[in-house]
């Protein structure tokens, strides 16, 4: 395996939709209200994917370091654990790929002050603590909430402010869209590999409540999140356009039937790309029907 192939394994290239989709919410919400600010929104973009890149590093690391990840794991290869990168320098990585998401945000703080020092302090606080230091949000059946949080108000609201100087409640009653389906790439990810940290003693959630649970978690997750428009609409009574995001149930029927009937990891683990695509999908379409 090439150098370059080691680190974009560790990286997770197909999870970083995630990091794209709140940005691209609040910039669109941003230009819509006439108060967007291009460099910012440019510069947000680079500083949420370097926090979630630094977050998948901090997540492989941790989760070798703990003892959660197996040989029988059922999901992708994770590099620290199979030895592919040394624990050091994975080490190394995390901490030059968090300072870089933190030199990249001086811009950021130096046009919107200390509310982006906050903003950010906790976004990387979090992405280390997801899986490390000694009570992990991810160990105690709090991983979703905290996705929920970081990647849907937290992420579209800090990326509105940092181009408008002000927020509104509208703003963040948005950010659960994106945060809701990244959630559910979550909740897939958690149910495939529920019997691995069950026996390795990793709490998720779909591990506290059970596979039935989750199932379920994952379908409500979906159709809350493409239903976020409505609400904002009956909030706004405009907008009606963005309304089409609903077109992602229907698209997300192949992954309800799968995850009905199967929970092993060759046939979750597309529903895991495919989620994320749903996540990119109705990041596009919620932008292009709240700016016509």
């Amino acid at each position: 395996m090439s150098a370059i192939g080691k680190w974009i394994l560790a990286v997770r290239p197909k999870t970083l939709w995630a990091g794209v989709a709140p940005v691209v919410v609040g910039t669109a919400m941003a230009y819509e209200a006439h108060l967007h600010h291009w460099p910012s929104a440019f510069i947000a973009l680079l500083c949420s994917l370097l926090i979630q890149i630094g977050t998948n590093l901090a997540n492989d690391y941790f989760d070798c370091r703990k003892g959660a990840d197996t040989p029988q794991r059922q999901g992708p290869l994770r590099v620290t654990q199979a030895g592919v990168i040394p624990p050091r320098t994975m080490i190394l990585a995390i901490i030059l790929v968090f300072a870089l998401a933190c030199l990249g945000g001086l811009a950021l703080i130096w046009r919107g002050g200390w509310p982006i020092v906050l903003i950010g302090s906790l976004c990387v606080l979090s992405g280390v603590l997801y899986t490390g230091g000694p009570y992990p949000l991810g160990y105690m059946g709090l991983g979703d909430l905290f996705v929920l949080i970081f990647f849907g108000p937290v992420a579209v609201g800090g990326t509105y402010y940092a181009q408008a100087l002000e927020i509104e409640p509208v703003i963040l009653l948005a950010g659960f869209g994106p945060g809701l389906l990244t959630t559910a790439i979550l909740t897939v990810n958690n149910l495939r590999d529920l019997e691995e940290d069950r026996s390795t003693g990793k709490r998720t959630l779909a591990v506290r409540l059970g596979k039935t649970f989750t199932r379920w978690e994952y379908g409500l997750l979906v159709v809350l999140g493409a239903s976020i428009p409505v609400l904002l609409y009956f909030r706004t009574g405009q907008h009606l356009s963005s309304l089409i995001t609903l077109a992602i149930i229907p698209l997300a029927w192949p992954a309800f039937r799968t995850l009905a009937a199967r929970t092993d990891g060759p046939s979750l683990n597309p529903i895991l790309a495919s989620t994320a695509r749903l996540l990119l999908f109705y990041s596009a379409l919620f932008s292009a029907g709240w700016l016509l």
